[in-house]
């Protein structure tokens, strides 16, 4: 074999080699990205209302037929089948299977093939609020909240530490004999199916804080509310209320007080449950500071004011931040979110 035969039959190998890895690898010019969430679970994928199957009986071409599953669960709508095969809370497998064994009382020995067309049984389940990314997600087999956490690309800085979940319609097939125990993590706080979960509990692994949400589910993080610090510490700024805030960490969070600050009596401006205006209570900063007094619990709104000591303590800036919002402040009762 001459020279140059060699070296074409090399550049032969290489090539079909290059076409095979080729073919191996998934397309990934589809026209919609799909995610871990969606795409996990459709060899478990379980039939529903809605639903089309694209049967097939090979060498009976009048067989072969796209069929829905009907609002009882069934398929139908079968060429020749008087009798309905039960489709819901099955996989196509398992439909396959009874399809074949209906049409052999009129074919010998018949080759079905049946093949998920569409999947419209389930409502994608909503996640919005204090999250980076609020969206709908599909989902084609039993998903955790932390999955849905994880795909809306976690919750943001404003979250207040609690998760609401919204069940608007019942789960189509839950797991038989399945208990699952729900504890303080979990709590309803109306007739509508709305629970409560901690992400604090979430964070810790606990089980109980972790349900599997259901296709049409509502998954709010909520927001927390504002609260206030101003005056002399060395960084005024807007806190979000969660975890407890107190008055000490509040203060500690603006960077501490400044070395001219009247810290004996330090000024919260409270808004008065449904009246216009602001209850002006006082505490003893460095007794709290020294452990004795009780730091206290700080509420929506709240605007701390850390005046200075001195001649010049009479007008602090914290009261002219409450001038400034007293009207807006007056009328907030409660925030909405609109997804």
């Amino acid at each position: 074999m001459s020279k140059k035969t060699l070296i074409l039959v090399a550049l032969l190998v290489s090539l079909g080699a290059c076409v095979f890895v080729l073919a191996q690898e998934p397309n990934s010019g589809s026209g919609q990205g799909s995610s871990a969430v969606d795409m996990q679970g459709i060899r478990g994928y379980l039939l529903g209302p809605g639903d089309v199957l694209d049967v097939r009986v090979f060498g009976q071409p009048d067989l072969n037929s796209l069929a829905e599953v009907d609002a009882d669960g069934n398929v139908s709508s079968l060429p020749f089948l008087e009798a309905p095969i039960r489709a819901q809370c099955r996989t196509d497998k398992e439909v396959q299977l009874d399809i074949a064994k209906a049409y052999a009382k009129y074919i010998r020995n018949p080759q079905v093939s049946v093949r998920i067309s569409e999947r419209k049984s389930r409502q994608p389940a909503t996640i919005s609020g204090a999250v980076k990314n609020p969206m709908q997600v599909t989902m084609l087999r039993r998903v955790r909240l932390h999955e849905l956490l994880t795909k809306a690309s976690g919750w943001t800085e404003r979250a207040s530490g609690t998760v609401q979940i919204m069940h608007t319609e019942p789960e189509m097939c839950p797991p038989a004999g399945e208990i699952f125990q729900k504890t303080a993590a979990s709590s309803k706080i109306d007739n509508f199916g709305i629970e409560i979960y901690k992400l604090s509990d979430l964070k810790m692994g606990k089980e109980e804080a972790d349900p599997y949400i259901r296709p049409g589910d509502i998954v709010i993080v909520t927001e927390a509310e504002p609260v206030y610090v101003t005056g002399a510490v060395l960084g005024a700024r807007e806190l979000v209320l969660r975890d407890q805030l107190t008055l000490g960490r509040a203060i500690a969070m603006a960077g501490g007080t400044q070395r001219l600050a009247n810290t004996s009596e330090v000024h919260i401006y409270r808004q008065k449950e449904g009246v216009a205006g602001q209850d002006d209570l006082k505490y003893n900063y460095d007794a709290i500071r020294k452990g004795k007094a009780p730091d206290v619990l700080l509420k929506p709104y709240d605007i701390i004011d850390v005046r200075q000591s001195g001649p010049f303590s009479g007008k602090s800036f914290g009261d002219i931040f409450v001038n400034m919002f007293r009207s807006s402040l007056s009328v907030v009762t409660q925030r909405g979110i609109i997804y």
